[in-house]
């Protein structure tokens, strides 16, 4: 029973690690979308609630820091991390407003905005990539399952065709230390 459940859970990582190959002009199309905004002097501003919210943080560090190798830092920012700003936003807005006010904010154009849901229809994670179209800010959506609302919002997504939340998050991760990688050495 044990060694069944194990064998599924890598299975289905492994497949999902083989669709990435299959897609990968749309990992492409990723990477170059964030190497010319960065080229440009824009910046990448990550979001997302949860393990998503985690995610956000964990690539920023990658970006912001170091992944591989010395080099200068890239600008990026997670708008998950100011525990006092979300808690006023909250607050005095709502919890579906926490991105897009950020972005009203921080964001300008040039810079570019990723989306974190699993599921692609988090509500506040939606209404931040409507915020960023609105101001004219192009978007990623990183999600699963069928995509959801984000889809439909942002300029490109990668959608990870799976139902299971953490093997979505590991894809995902997977994705993001890649751009890390590629951003890391054009330098």
């Amino acid at each position: 029973m044990r060694e069944d459940l194990l064998r599924e859970i890598l299975e289905e990582g492994n497949r999902l690690r083989e669709w990435l190959w299959e897609n990968r002009e749309k990992i492409f199309q990723i990477i170059d979308l964030c190497s010319s905004t960065l080229r440009k002097g824009g910046k990448l501003i990550f979001f997302g609630n949860g393990g998503s919210a985690a995610d956000a943080q964990h690539i920023v560090g990658e970006l912001v820091g170091r992944f591989r190798k010395e080099r200068n830092p890239l600008p990026a920012i997670a708008l998950t991390t100011n525990t006092s700003l979300l808690t006023a936003l909250s607050n005095d807005y709502s919890f579906e407003e926490v991105f897009s006010r950020q972005l009203e904010g921080l964001a300008r154009p040039g810079d570019l905005a990723i989306g974190i849901s699993t599921s692609g229809n988090s509500p506040n994670v939606v209404r931040g990539l409507e915020k960023a179209r609105e101001m004219g800010i192009k978007t990623i959506a990183f999600t699963g399952r069928d995509g959801g609302r984000m889809k439909d919002i942002a300029d490109t997504s990668l959608i990870v065709p799976s139902e299971n939340t953490a093997i979505i998050q590991e894809i995902h991760e997977t994705v993001f230390h890649i751009i890390a990688w590629f951003l890391e050495e054009e330098g």
